[in-house]
């Protein structure tokens, strides 16, 4: 939707804090593009020119280590907004951003992007914002550190469901392969595998290719938490 104001996405970000002439700005000067599944949106060390707000599809932030294997730091749906930090501290783009379904993004130059500051109920939205991925880094790296393996699968399929929400049979709304899974929690395919497989079998999910449905939630917590083995 090429006119702001009457695009409803703007509600579920920082842009809510605009003014019609402020979104009418950003109507006149952004640009929309639709990405295939697969397509590589962002590329850390790449010049940071733009803000993008997502409008449809679902995307990954990923960093690859000096061997080549990804780290999958979050995700990212409709409604979004990806790229500001770097915009916002002047530097490289630092993650990579990939389509893992086909996503529609409003692309907003980042001249546009720093005249919106002056708003400063705006500038707070996004300070609260950036504070916030803080906040994930420092959980994620506790996380990584000082729960088991186990634990981190427990956590994150409640976390995926948390973000995407469920579909109509009752699985997680987002289709994940065994080899991202891993590559979110920091573990190989094959232990993937394994966990999911327990899970399966002690009845805590149903999982069929990349579907998964959580059955047993309070079971999940508690293994998140360390409270049952």
């Amino acid at each position: 939707m090429n006119n702001c104001n009457l695009c409803l996405i703007h509600q579920l970000n920082s842009f809510k804090t605009l003014s019609k002439k402020e979104l009418d700005f950003i109507s006149e000067h952004k640009t929309i593009k639709h990405f295939k599944k697969g397509d590589l949106i962002l590329e850390e060390g790449k010049p940071s020119r733009y803000v993008y707000c997502l409008m449809s599809g679902k995307g990954k932030l990923s960093k690859y280590n000096p061997s080549g294997k990804e780290q999958i730091i979050r995700f990212v749906k409709s409604g979004n907004l990806i790229g500001y930090r770097s915009v916002f501290n002047e530097e490289p783009i630092t993650l990579n951003l990939t389509a893992i379904e086909d996503v529609t993004a409003c692309i907003i130059p980042k001249d546009v992007y720093k005249k919106l500051l002056s708003n400063k109920d705006f500038t707070l939205e996004m300070l609260r914002l950036l504070s916030n991925d803080l906040k994930l880094a420092n959980m994620t790296i506790a996380q990584l550190a000082q729960h088991s393996v186990k634990e981190r699968m427990a956590e994150t399929l409640l976390h995926l469901e948390d973000i995407f929400g469920t579909d109509r049979e009752g699985n997680i709304n987002i289709n994940l392969s065994r080899e991202e899974l891993a590559n979110i929690i920091g573990t190989a395919s094959e232990s993937v595998i394994r966990i999911l497989s327990s899970f399966k079998k002690e009845n805590i999910i149903f999982s069929k290719a990349k579907k998964i449905k959580l059955l047993k939630k309070d079971r999940l917590y508690n293994i998140a938490e360390g409270l049952e083995v």
